[in-house]
């Protein structure tokens, strides 16, 4: 079976990057087409993968553009590589050129809010599966299943942390550290959103300092940081990341993807957000995994509280397994699914 995996996202790429592995172990052939967003490439290139790279459209005319230019550009990949099923994150642009080629569109999908790709999308997919904590109803299309899609590639199946990423680091086994994550919240499913709303460096660099009192402080952000927090600024090689995390003490942060992983991981997770998230809310509500806060003042207030706790780590790890135990790995339903539906007729 030849299948064309549709990469709009970093996050896509662990998405899908064991099922590539097990698909083409089955002797599947796999062209994955990917846009150049945020660090897409570098996330690909970590993993060894080939690729096309395609553009990205940042702002809402340039999308409407982009929208004809993908449709397009995925149209001359796939009369190329004549792919016998597409599949995607919900990407628009390969469930409309699916059906131009007759063949069908699966789409993995888990964010609610992404209400103009879901749009755009779903009158051209075959089927859409998401979480079974997926809070909208995408009517007969949609197939839920038991599980998270970060479960796809941090379940104890697929992912084992590498001590030697701490040394590499010059993190220490038993050093606390809290990862923070300013985001630039410039996806369409973002807009309007609210995270942590700092009104200067200044505020920022008090909020650190507070947390400081607990542990280091290491800091991601896709905005410009001055030189006085530049020096929080973590980079750690794209294989290393998710080690990283599972070692924190806490994270923080405005990206949700980030907050559901650390959170799968056993690391308490603060999702700070005028947003929600149904999977987040699942951690939250069925697990006290993550917390989702709709701005700083309650992120420290809870953070806090947290910190205090010794036995804090212990008490998420317990925590952590007794979620493993009710759920499922999503990398192999995936690639069942696919290989499955790839049958019917």
């Amino acid at each position: 079976m030849r299948i064309l995996v549709d990469v709009g996202h970093p996050t896509d790429v662990n998405l899908f990057r064991n099922v590539i592995g097990e698909l083409t172990k089955r002797g599947h052939v796999i062209k994955i087409a990917a846009r150049d967003k945020e660090n897409v490439t570098e996330v690909l290139d970590g993993y060894n993968f080939e690729y096309d790279m395609g553009k990205h459209y940042k702002h809402l005319l340039a999308k409407a553009y982009g929208e004809i230019i993908n449709d397009i550009w995925i149209y001359r990949i796939s009369r190329e590589f004549k792919p016998d099923i597409f599949i995607s994150s919900g990407s628009p642009y390969s469930a409309q050129v699916s059906k131009i080629f007759r063949k069908p569109h699966i789409a993995f999908t888990n964010t609610e809010r992404a209400n103009l790709a879901i749009r755009l999308m779903l009158p051209f997919t075959d089927v859409v599966c998401t979480p079974s904590c997926f809070t909208r109803d995408l009517g007969p299309k949609q197939v839920r299943f038991n599980g998270y899609y970060e479960l796809a590639y941090l379940h104890p199946n697929h992912f084992t942390p590498n001590v030697s990423t701490l040394e590499r680091l010059n993190i220490g086994m038993d050093d606390k550290y809290v990862l923070l994550r300013f985001s630039s919240l410039e996806s369409h499913h973002d807009i309007g959103v609210k995270g942590f709303d700092f009104d200067s460096s200044e505020d920022m660099l008090e909020f650190i300092k507070k947390i400081e009192d607990y542990g280091r402080v290491f800091l991601t952000s896709e905005i410009p940081l001055t030189e006085e927090l530049e020096k929080y600024r973590i980079n750690v090689p794209i294989k290393d990341f998710h080690t990283f995390v599972s070692y924190a003490t806490m994270y923080i942060g405005e990206g949700a993807k980030t907050a559901s992983e650390a959170a799968i991981l056993g690391v308490p997770s603060i999702y700070v957000s005028t947003s929600r998230r149904g999977y987040l809310d699942e951690l939250e509500e069925t697990y006290d995994l993550a917390y989702t806060v709709t701005n700083r003042e309650e992120a420290l207030e809870k953070a806090i509280d947290l910190l205090k706790d010794e036995n804090l780590k212990s008490k998420w790890q317990d925590k952590k397994e007794k979620m493993l135990n009710e759920k499922i790995d999503a990398a192999k339903f995936m690639v069942e699914f696919i290989e499955e539906y790839a049958k019917t007729p």
